[in-house]
């Protein structure tokens, strides 16, 4: 099952990257089937969610979708298709800092410098105009990097996040897809059982964090969610008796849960923000 993370970065040609080992995997590219979803699952329109996305949405469009709402929700998505059977390649929605502690997922940044990037998009959507081209690519970057930067704490570009960083500068999209090959296929990637486990777990913690920012008395409250073989652990603030079994048994029913406990604080090796 190779499951494989592209960052969506206008004009790299990590579009193209992702089609290719589409191709030569025979397994999915996910983009588009996320945005259907979380338009289903907020009650708003695709193009609201790709607006909010780019970072073009208006104030009225903002309150009527949170940018958090928006995270935790794809987050369940992104998780989710990576458990597929069949395996996929996820372009972007933060998919590289959601799944990098799987051991089985390659994670890959494609770019190119910014004014290759600029070029490509003016032959691509066969325009002169460098100074739309060029603020169009500029917000939807510092879109993307706060968005990360808010729910991740990390600067995007940074090599450290991925396994492989690829300059489509000078590395043809064939090559690129070969390098991602032989780094899939690599022992280190190889999937296990305890890897898959792992996924498993973070889809669980997904999908409760989900149900709790569903239900009306959850909703606003901050929480941090693990989850280990069905057993989910809810982490927060100290809150009354009555409060943390509201918690508890909103998680309870979400669908692989077999327990559900609150924690008044916070693991060491989590991080302090909340989802």
């Amino acid at each position: 099952m190779p499951v494989i993370t592209i960052t969506r970065e206008m004009g790299t040609l990590g579009k193209d990257v992702a089609v290719g080992l589409s191709d030569a995997l025979d397994i999915p590219v996910i983009y588009n089937e996320i945005v259907d979803h979380l338009a289903d699952r907020m009650r708003v329109r695709k193009s609201h969610v790709i607006r909010l996305l780019d970072g073009k949405a208006g104030l009225l469009e903002r309150l009527a979708a949170d940018k958090t709402s928006l995270f935790v929700h794809s987050a369940d998505e992104v998780i989710g298709m990576a458990l597929q059977e069949r395996g996929a390649v996820i372009r972007g929605w933060g998919a590289s800092h959601l799944l990098r502690a799987v051991p089985h997922v390659v994670c890959v940044r494609v770019c190119s410098p910014f004014e290759v990037r600029k070029r490509r998009m003016l032959e691509r959507l066969n325009t002169g105009n460098e100074a739309e081209i060029r603020t169009e690519i500029q917000q939807n970057d510092e879109a993307h990097a706060a968005i990360v930067r808010r729910h991740f704490g990390v600067e995007w570009t940074a090599p450290e996040h991925y396994d492989l960083v690829l300059n489509t500068e000078r590395v043809s999209v064939g090559d690129c897809v070969a390098q991602v090959l032989a780094l899939l296929r690599s022992p280190a990637f190889a999937e296990t059982d305890q890897a898959r486990r792992q996924l498993e777990n973070l889809a669980l913690a997904a999908r409760v964090r989900a149900a709790l920012l569903h239900a009306g008395e959850t909703r606003d409250k901050k929480i941090h969610v693990t989850a280990e073989g069905g057993l989910v652990t809810l982490w927060g603030v100290k809150r009354s008796t009555e409060e943390k079994l509201i918690f508890v048994e909103v998680a309870s029913a979400v669908e692989g849960v077999r327990d559900a406990s609150y924690r008044s604080r916070l693991p060491e090796e989590t991080p302090s923000r909340a989802a």
